[in-house]
């Protein structure tokens, strides 16, 4: 057998012990291997193993075992991810129409954010951010909105980084400090949305909004990019649309109504 088919064969039988915990409150070893049709002792040794990473727990019951709290959080991530998504797409597409520019849905991982939808707009086909890719916090909009209303503990953490080493540019007009970028931030939370200006394509400009779920934390940010002119005109309607389309995503997500955001009229 080779190291691939072992590693293979490993990963199987470890996702069949987990989908067998996971069909019953508590099992021990033994039980476990009698379901698995495996050796007892190397059902044992994968319960040692998957406990010292937080995947399953001791249970209540001497010598017994249920899925871990890691394991939990790791799927709740996932699905909270696929259900923004699901939410998010068909707002998205709408938008995407009225606007006919680049449309994305982003996420804060860290101290980046990661693009985990995008729709293509018609003027502009290719941008910094794909799908799938990320920014640091502190350039786009989406980005900044992510970063304008995360927790404190997560904002103290990003300036003590930020105030380390010279931010991450990628054009004249990226903020380079923790300096630039926090009179920023504060405009951000005092309108409720943030703009983006060639910093980070030059001539791209791009407005984003934060997205609020039922418990009233932002979950992700929305964002519209595309040539500045089209994006920043008086008369643009950019803007409004994308405000109420982040609106309507909240609210899809059970937002508290104040936290819907400011209403922009035309010009």
């Amino acid at each position: 057998m080779t190291i691939k088919q072992a590693s293979s064969q490993m990963i199987s039988k470890i996702s069949a012990l987990l989908e067998t915990l996971g069909a019953h409150d508590e099992l021990n070893a033994t039980e476990l291997s009698e379901l698995l049709g495996e050796p007892r002792s190397s059902v044992y040794r994968m319960l040692r193993s998957l406990a010292d990473i937080g995947w399953v727990d001791e249970g209540t019951a001497k010598g017994s075992w249920r899925l871990g709290l890691q394991l939990f959080r790791l799927s709740s991530g996932a699905v909270q991810r696929m259900d923004v998504r699901r939410i998010a797409r068909p707002h998205m597409e709408r938008l995407n129409k009225l606007t006919e520019q680049t449309v994305f849905l982003c996420i804060r991982h860290e101290w980046s954010a990661v693009c985990i939808e995008r729709i293509e707009g018609l003027r502009v086909a290719s941008l910094e951010l794909q799908l799938g890719g990320s920014l640091p916090l502190q350039v786009g909009a989406a980005p900044q909105s992510l970063l304008a209303y995360a927790d404190q503990d997560v904002l103290d953490g990003w300036q003590v980084l930020a105030e380390q080493a010279e931010l991450t540019g990628y054009t004249q007009e990226s903020p380079r400090t923790a300096a630039e970028v926090l009179p920023k931030l504060d405009e951000i939370r005092r309108v409720g949305y943030s703009l983006s200006d060639g910093d980070v394509t030059p001539g791209v400009g791009a407005i984003g909004a934060p997205l609020y779920d039922h418990s009233g934390e932002v979950r992700a940010a929305l964002s519209v990019c595309g040539l500045r002119d089209f994006i920043f005109p008086s008369d643009s309607s950019v803007l409004r649309e994308t405000l109420a389309t982040a609106r309507a995503i909240s609210r899809s997500l059970g937002a508290p109504p104040a936290l819907l955001g400011p209403e922009v009229q035309d010009s």
